[in-house]
């Protein structure tokens, strides 16, 4: 019996002792995927490069503990590009699925190797005979790179692309630039699993994707919400609400297409400052709305603080203006519309909720007052929290030089035309739909 439990208490040491292999195939946190995609006559040529340490589950044949055995390993470098990288894409030419592809060439790099800053480089570079077996190759610090050709009908087509990389990484960022036929190159920073990305849309397909995109960024946004909703607290009138949702709108929508043409400052403190001045708004809103809410002057300060929401939204729709492809102007404008389809289902569901409170709950001035406080405490402490952000930065002068000159001449003439539109809606409509109101009350 004695010697049974020490056999038992020695094999127990010796599994807590032994170091596990697994360490050493642990899911990378962060990986990186660089990607090409170049339709070459009848071929889809594409190149990806991926760390040789997110192929997990895979024993490598070494020469020494943690050295690759380069030439040893040629199958199972084939094998890891058929089943983690070939195996996890979904090309599409127009609705058309393409079949598996031919693996053309499949090589290790040091992590040293700059050749994926082109494709001409990359292609040369992957393409060349592999690397000696006499170097020291450390397998956790290497680079897999691969040449994928998948057969298509025409360089002209539209293709569409689906990298799931996931099973590389906890995160994956895949860095993807498309080299069309006589069209500048296009470049794509994609996270994660981001579905079927368009290299090329066609622009309805752009828009599309841009109102979908609008409708729930204004349904995600609680700061734009609460901003809409102390703009209608006071005024539940449909005239009133148009009036005042449209100055919004056309607000909103100049600085928006603006930023996108890039118009707006590109230094670090201009973000924090503009979610500032959108939490400022909503506390300003609010103490109106408990003073003296007035609808002539509404449409004014809402016009106002249009132009500040819109640089907002300009800040999340950055990153997605790589799906417009040549339709920027086109998305831009289908985004709005998104935003506007959003605000109209917000306005359909607020105003019948806030009457029946008033009508039954509580005093209209009562309850003026009382949701306007609430949205107001929010609004403060976003306020104080995004201005203690917006304070760390250091805010320099701008350089008076011809660029500043000409853009500052660009915003004048924008100003101008904002300017102009708004008097012929607000001031020339706006007369007209008042003398037939006052027509209308004389006659009854």
């Amino acid at each position: 019996m004695m010697c049974h439990r020490r056999f038992a208490v020695l094999i127990t040491l010796l599994v807590v002792l032994t170091p596990a292999r697994s360490v050493a195939h642990e899911i990378p946190s962060d990986v990186l995927v660089q990607m090409f995609v170049k339709p070459d006559g009848e071929r889809l040529r594409v190149l990806v490069r991926v760390p040789l340490r997110s192929i997990t589950e895979t024993e490598w044949p070494e020469t020494r503990p943690g050295l690759l055995d380069i030439s040893g390993a040629a199958s199972q470098l084939r094998a890891a590009v058929l089943t983690k990288i070939a195996g996890q894409l979904e090309i599409l030419e127009g609705d058309r699925r393409l079949d598996q592809p031919r693996i053309a060439a499949v090589k290790v790099s040091l992590p040293a190797d700059r050749s994926f800053d082109s494709y001409d480089q990359a292609l040369l570079h992957v393409t060349a005979p592999p690397l000696p077996d006499t170097l020291d190759f450390v397998t956790q610090q290497g680079m897999l790179d691969a040449l994928l050709e998948y057969t298509i009908q025409s360089p002209e087509s539209a293709f569409s692309i689906h990298p799931d990389f996931m099973m590389l990484g906890v995160t994956v960022q895949t860095t993807l630039r498309f080299l069309a036929p006589n069209r500048p190159e296009r470049a794509f920073s994609l996270h994660n699993d981001p579905g079927l990305v368009r290299l090329d849309p066609r622009w309805f397909q752009a828009a599309g994707r841009f109102v979908v995109e609008g409708f729930f960024h204004i349904l995600d946004g609680a700061d734009h919400l609460l901003f809409l909703f102390c703009l209608i607290i006071p005024f539940r009138r449909l005239r009133t609400l148009v009036l005042i949702v449209t100055s919004f709108t056309l607000a909103h929508s100049v600085t928006l297409i603006a930023s996108a043409y890039g118009m707006a400052p590109g230094a670090l403190w201009f973000p924090p400052l503009v979610e500032t001045l959108i939490a400022t708004s909503i506390v300003y809103m609010a103490l109106e709305n408990i003073v003296s809410p007035r609808v002539e002057r509404r449409w004014i300060i809402t016009f106002a603080f249009g132009l500040v929401h819109g640089f907002g939204f300009s800040f999340a729709l950055r990153e997605s203006l790589q799906f417009a492809g040549s339709h920027l102007l086109t998305s831009l404008v289908s985004f709005n519309a998104g935003v506007e389809l959003g605000q109209i289902l917000v306005l359909l569901v607020l105003v019948p909720l806030v009457g029946a409170l008033f009508r039954y709950v509580v005093a209209e001035r009562i309850g003026i007052i009382i949701l306007s406080a609430f949205a107001a405490h929010s609004g403060w402490h976003w306020m104080t929290e995004r201005f203690a952000a917006f304070s760390r930065y250091r805010i320099e002068m701008p350089v008076f030089d011809a660029a500043f000159l000409a853009l500052s001449l660009r915003w004048m003439m924008l100003l101008v035309i904002v300017a102009f539109a708004a008097w012929l809606i607000f001031g020339v409509f706006g007369d007209v739909s008042r003398k037939r109101s006052k027509e209308a009350n004389t006659f009854h």
